[in-house]
């Protein structure tokens, strides 16, 4: 009975201080949206404090001033495309890599993995260099072929995990049925994936929507702006629309925020699975 009451009250105590924990990571999230909804003044003065009066037309100001659709759409084409292509080719690489152990593979994955630590802000300047002499500087297309190389030694990573899980009896079977190399993968393998590369899509997401950094060395003409990009003309030299900026901020991470609840489920599962060593 007493290491039942014990382990009772080490639940509520432990819930406790997760609810607790949970409120701490929302508080940023109070000041965004109460802030949102107040006249400048007020911002300015008493930032903390409920809003007396909603100021909801501070969201319409906002949409038009970033031009927000079209902010969105840019987001959204970088953001799916990219997925879509660092899903594909990162998971055939990794399935590669794994199937076909040869030095040349080992060595090729230990670069990937080097990759990783590389510090982003060490390379802007040949970045900026070559993307300039490629003529891939100010289009959504070069924007994406940065994500690629950006995003794949991670995604790699994750997929070679993730392949040494999956037997390879299955695929022996498939093989003496007459399938290809190719209907190996994308019939049986690929499927099979499916906690993987959501779990890919998802992180990717969270780091492209919201990246800043990269789009504004890539891109330059205002009708190529994305969100972050968008939101980030707000802020002049001389002036900074706060009762304008926190809408779109507000405006720009809806998508983000809907999205991930709805696929957070596949994280840990995905992870999970691609720390399986085989």
């Amino acid at each position: 009975m007493e290491t039942t009451k014990n382990y009772r009250f080490s639940t509520i105590i432990t819930e406790i201080i997760m609810v607790l924990i949970g409120l701490l990571f929302l508080v940023p999230f109070y000041f965004l949206f109460v802030n949102s909804v107040k006249t400048f003044g007020d911002l300015l003065t008493n930032s903390a404090a409920w809003p007396e009066v909603f100021q909801w037309g501070n969201y319409a100001n906002a949409w038009e001033k970033i031009k927000f659709p079209s902010a969105l759409m840019n987001s959204l084409i970088v953001t799916v495309v990219s997925n879509l292509l660092l899903v594909l080719i990162s998971s055939m690489a990794a399935y590669r890599m794994v199937r076909s152990d040869t030095r040349f593979n080992r060595i090729l994955f230990g670069m990937f993995i080097a990759a990783m630590v590389i510090p982003f802000q060490s390379i802007m300047i040949p970045l900026v260099t070559v993307t300039s002499n490629l003529g891939l500087i100010d289009s959504l297309g070069g924007l994406i072929i940065c994500y690629l190389g950006f995003g794949a030694p991670m995604s790699v990573f994750l997929f070679h995990g993730f392949v040494k899980s999956v037997p390879v009896e299955i695929e022996e079977a498939a093989r003496v049925d007459g399938s290809s190399v190719y209907g190996v993968f994308f019939r049986i393998v690929f499927p099979l994936m499916k906690p993987m590369y959501v779990t890919v899509i998802i992180l990717n997401t969270l780091w492209i929507w919201n990246d800043y950094l990269l789009p504004s060395l890539i891109l330059q003409s205002s009708n190529l702006r994305t969100i972050p990009i968008a939101t980030f003309a707000l802020f002049g030299q001389y002036t900074k629309q706060w009762d304008l900026a926190l809408p779109a901020l507000v405006l720009g991470i809806m998508p983000i925020i809907i999205f991930f609840l709805l696929m957070q489920k596949y994280i840990i599962q995905g992870i999970t699975a691609g720390s399986v060593k085989g």
